[in-house]
């Protein structure tokens, strides 16, 4: 069903309808939102993990009574699912915090990109490491218009190329574009599903800007620092965790505009981040090491291992607590390969403390060590 209320649920519910007539060892269900299925599974006696993507009734689309039933579907997968699926530690903290229920943390994998399709870039009027890129869904919770807002407020001279839809607009959406196509510094491209080309614009921009706040590991992170893209992102636990030492974080328009500055007056900072983006994709999201965990998972539910589960109606009468991410204790892992510390000359450049103020006390130094060689 071509709504954006309905789509997911008929899709699921045709696609458990047929693990009912063929009886798979193990059923793999992916978004909260599908977890009302579940007693269909269940009738069957079919082992079921639910990946419970990100903080789902936090986005900005759904209000009122949606935002009230992604809620309630957390709450029925906890109760009901044989095993939660987390794809990063912060998610599955989350769901200990609300719900005292523990979760398989699965993470994804991402490609290391190497040489990039100059001639592809061509295409669409840029140039290698003279633009500033995001890639996103236009919705309220990636911080499109935060990101303009920093990216005006600032002196950057390259133009912000802004990559990304919404299949089902709406007055936001629309507001959203209108504005975009406005600016003379802003260049829109819509959505980009040429996968060469869009391979091509992370490895080439001088930095990629990440302003997702609700969900957990997301794939376009991965893919900008497996492209060992400077990457400058939101800073939420789940960027946090993410990208560790590997990224640069904003929490206003005025961090944004200060690390946009310091990144066109310092090119050599974004060169190491991107370095160690790489790195860490390499050491922490490897595809191989995910479809093991998934292997490992699949086995002990088909053999009836499933997790203690916490009640139903405990489970929903905690779903009512609409507290975010924001006040559940972390504790992210250190990564398992070390980083290595910064190349000579480069100023060792981790989290701005206040916007503007830290780009320039970072500028500084990279100036003093600029000076010294």
């Amino acid at each position: 069903m071509r709504r954006r209320s309905l789509e997911t649920l008929s899709h699921s519910a045709l696609s458990c309808l047929h693990a009912l007539r063929h009886r798979p060892d193990v059923a793999l269900v992916f978004n909260a939102a599908n977890s009302p299925l579940l007693p269909l599974l269940m009738a069957g006696r079919i082992p079921v993990a639910v990946h419970v993507d990100g903080l789902e009734w936090l986005r900005g689309k759904w209000v009122g009574a949606g935002r009230r039933y992604y809620m309630v579907a957390e709450a029925l997968a906890v109760a009901w699912a044989d095993d939660l699926i987390a794809d990063c530690v912060a998610i599955a903290q989350y769901y200990r915090w609300k719900f005292q229920a523990e979760s398989t943390v699965l993470r994804y994998g991402a490609p290391l990109l190497d040489t990039p399709a100059l001639d592809r870039l061509a295409e669409v009027g840029l140039r290698p490491k003279e633009f500033h890129l995001v890639v996103a869904r236009l919705e309220p919770e990636n911080n499109i218009d935060l990101i303009v807002d920093g990216y005006l407020a600032s002196g950057c001279t390259h133009p912000l190329v802004v990559v990304g839809g919404n299949p089902y607009p709406t007055d936001y959406t629309r507001r959203l574009t209108t504005r975009l196509h406005g600016e003379e510094r802003v260049r829109p491209l819509g959505a980009v599903y040429d996968q060469d080309l869009l391979n091509t614009l992370y490895q080439c921009g001088l930095t990629y800007i990440h302003g997702h706040s609700v969900g957990g590991t997301n794939p376009s992170l991965l893919r900008a620092m497996g492209a060992g893209a400077t990457v400058l992102a939101s800073g939420n636990p789940f960027n946090r965790e993410v990208l560790g030492d590997a990224g640069l974080f904003f929490d206003n328009p005025a961090d944004l505009a200060g690390l946009l500055e310091l990144a066109e007056q310092y090119p050599s900072l974004g060169q190491h981040h991107g370095e160690l983006a790489r790195r860490r994709v390499a050491a922490e999201y490897d595809w191989d090491e995910v479809a093991l965990g998934y292997e490992q998972m699949c086995l002990r539910l088909a053999e009836r291992q499933p997790r203690p589960r916490p009640g139903l109606l405990r489970s929903l009468l905690r779903s009512a607590d609409g507290r975010g991410i924001e006040i559940v204790p972390t504790d992210f892992p250190a990564p398992r390969a070390p980083v290595a510390s910064p190349a000579s000359g480069l100023p060792a450049l981790a989290v701005p403390r206040a916007g503007r103020a830290a780009a320039a006390e970072t500028a500084e130094l990279a100036a003093g060590k600029e000076e010294a060689r």
